[in-house]
C-alpha cells in the first residue's frame, strides 16, 4: 500500500467516479448525494439500459450502483451489457430477494432498505472482488502454455 491507502493498482476507496443506474428519480437524486457524501464522483444518474451504457462507454466510471428492478428492462441487462466491453465494479440495490439472480461471482447485491454504512461496506466488497478479479486476468495473459 501507498500513502494514500491505494495499493498501486486495482481499486481502492478514494474517491471514485460513479454511475448511477435507477430508474426512481428520488431515490437516484438521494444515491448521487449520499455517494458524494462519501468523498465520490458521480459521473451521471441514468435510468435506463440504453442511457446507462452510453454513460459508461463516455464517463468510464470507477464504479457503478445500478438498481435491479429498471421499467423497460432490469438493471442487470444494464451491467451484462457495459460488462461486455470492460469490468466496472458494481453493486446492485433491489427491493426483491437476491436468491437465484443470474449473475456472477463479481457482483455485490444490497438489499433496500439500506443503511449509508451498509452502501459502504458493498462499494468495498465489489472493489475487492473486482481487484481479484483483476489480479486473475493479468496472471492468465502473463502465464505461459507449457505442453
Amino acid at each position: 500500500m501507498n500513502e494514500d491507502g491505494a495499493d498501486g493498482g486495482g481499486y481502492s476507496m478514494n474517491a471514485l467516479r460513479t454511475l448511477v443506474v435507477e430508474d426512481d428519480a428520488i431515490i437516484g437524486g438521494l444515491l448521487e448525494e449520499t455517494l458524494e457524501g462519501l468523498g465520490h464522483t458521480v459521473c451521471a444518474v441514468e435510468s435506463n439500459v440504453a442511457n446507462a451504457t452510453a454513460a459508461a462507454s463516455h464517463w468510464r466510471p470507477d464504479l457503478m450502483i445500478v438498481d435491479v428492478g429498471l421499467g423497460e428492462a432490469t438493471g442487470i441487462a444494464a451491467v451484462k451489457e457495459i460488462l461486455q466491453s470492460r469490468l466496472v465494479p458494481h453493486v446492485l440495490i433491489t427491493g426483491e430477494a437476491v436468491r437465484g439472480m443470474p449473475l456472477g461471482p463479481d457482483t455485490v447485491f444490497i438489499q433496500k432498505p439500506f443503511r449509508v454504512s451498509d452502501l459502504e461496506q458493498a462499494i468495498q466488497r465489489a472493489l475487492a472482488t473486482a481487484s481479484a478479479c483483476d489480479r486473475f486476468a493479468e496472471q492468465n495473459e502473463t502465464a505461459e502454455v507449457v505442453i
